[in-house]
């Protein structure tokens, strides 16, 4: 076997292994795209370098004076195409926006394909362990972070009970979340009166709480709580 084959196969082999491990994270949190995306986008992306690396198999025995290929030129088209693949997985769920870690991890692999395509193995083989680690560590560094949590809330009442600005502050205050961004909003031709804020709370569960006592109270007509982030 030509010693190219071998080594067009080692290419292909350690991008497909860097994509599936990247993937098995995403597949493992139920993410969009995950083990089979991210291992394909990986692979492509180093089988189309191999059109430059490799630029002599293809193009034959030409002159070097006469025919020049820009391997760059090749990478630039990949990272510029790979953006509509990563625009597929963000979507929009009210006003909260997830996908976006998941986006970042395709573009990520496109680039390791990239890497293991030109044999560039040090910073690829870097860069994957640097994306696992971000992608698993760092999760459980965050979520174990005293970080504040927002979430957007609108609050639904009947227009005869309509709770005041004061009294609204003061229940959120009682289950340890501040108001932000209020606003006021009359609705059902008058029948309905909704408030719009966005709520800041120390720990995540203390919304869970926070849907509990919303569903005790009569006075509430309907309620919405969208925490923010991925």
């Amino acid at each position: 076997m030509p010693t190219h084959a071998i080594e067009i196969a080692i290419h292909l082999c350690t991008a497909w292994l860097a994509g599936g491990l990247i993937g098995l994270e995403r597949s493992h949190h139920g993410r969009p795209a995950g083990f089979r995306t991210h291992a394909l986008v990986c692979v492509a992306s180093a089988l189309l370098m191999q059109l430059t690396t490799y630029q002599w198999l293809w193009i034959g025995t030409a002159p070097a004076d006469t025919l020049r290929t820009d391997p760059t030129r090749m990478a630039q088209g990949i990272m510029t195409g790979i953006g509509f693949l990563g625009a597929g997985v963000i979507f929009k769920e009210g006003l909260t926006v997830h996908g976006l870690t998941t986006a970042a991890s395709i573009w990520m692999t496109a680039a390791l394909g990239i890497l293991f395509g030109t044999a560039f193995y040090y910073p690829a083989l870097l860069a994957s362990a640097i994306t696992l680690l971000t992608l698993s560590v760092f999760r459980w560094i965050e979520n174990r972070m005293p970080t504040e949590s927002h979430a957007h809330c609108q609050l639904r009442f009947d227009a005869q009970q309509i709770p005041s600005e004061r009294e609204l502050r003061s229940f959120m205050r009682g289950l340890r979340c501040s108001i932000s961004g209020l606003s006021y909003r009359l609705v059902d031709s008058g029948r309905a009166f909704e408030y719009r804020m966005v709520l800041k709370t120390a720990r995540r569960d203390e919304l869970g709480q926070l849907a509990e006592e919303l569903r005790r109270r009569g006075d509430v007509l309907e309620f919405r709580i969208s925490p923010s982030g991925e």
